[in-house]
C-alpha cells in the first residue's frame, strides 16, 4: 500500500509517496543526505544542485557496479549448472556402458 513520505534531503522538504515501508524510506533518506554530506566536507564552493547532481552520479555509479557483479555472478552460476548438467548428462551415459566397471 502506498503512502506519502515527508523526507528531508539535502535541507530541502520533499513529499514523496513510497509502497516502501518506514524503515525503508527512512534508510534511503539516510543514505542520501550522508552522501551529500560526504560530497560537501570533501568539496568546495558546490552549490546544492552540485551536490545533488554528484550525489546522484556516485549512486548511478555504485548501480551499475552492483549490477554488473550480478551479472557476472548468475554467469558464473549458470556456468557451473551447465558444467553439472554435462557431468550428470556424462554419467548416465557411462552407466549404459556394458564395458564400463563397476
Amino acid at each position: 500500500m502506498k503512502k506519502r513520505f515527508n523526507i528531508n534531503i539535502l535541507g530541502q522538504d520533499i513529499s514523496v509517496i513510497s509502497d516502501k515501508g518506514d524503515e525503508h524510506v527512512t534508510n534511503v533518506v539516510r543514505y542520501v543526505n550522508e552522501k551529500a554530506e560526504e560530497i560537501e566536507k570533501n568539496s568546495k564552493d558546490v552549490t546544492t544542485l552540485g551536490v545533488a547532481i554528484m550525489v546522484t552520479l556516485n549512486i548511478a555509479e555504485e548501480l551499475f557496479t552492483v549490477t554488473e557483479e550480478q551479472r557476472q555472478l548468475c554467469n558464473h552460476y549458470e556456468s557451473i549448472a551447465e558444467n553439472l548438467i554435462h557431468y550428470i548428462d556424462k554419467t548416465k551415459t557411462d552407466d549404459n556402458d556394458p564395458l564400463r566397471c563397476a
